[in-house]
């Protein structure tokens, strides 16, 4: 419960330290991905601080070029 209050309050840091800086330049585009990158962070954060297994592209890509690699190593 502490790590993830302390996560909470680390992002709530950086946006109240970041946005009004790039709120008074104009920059109105940029605060939304701001926004949105920071919350996706928060939540994958939450979530590794939770434990719960999250998919791994690493996984993905495996699946995807074994059938290739296994080919190749036929023809090695």
């Amino acid at each position: 419960m502490w790590a993830i209050s302390g996560i909470l309050s680390v992002v709530a840091l950086i946006a109240w330290l970041e946005i009004p800086s790039l709120l008074k330049k104009g920059y109105r585009r940029e605060v939304r991905a701001f926004l949105i990158l920071l919350l996706l962070a928060a939540v994958l954060s939450i979530a590794k601080c939770l434990q719960i297994d999250m998919p791994n592209p690493i996984d993905w890509l495996l699946k995807l070029f074994s059938p290739l690699y296994k080919m190749v190593e036929q023809l090695l």
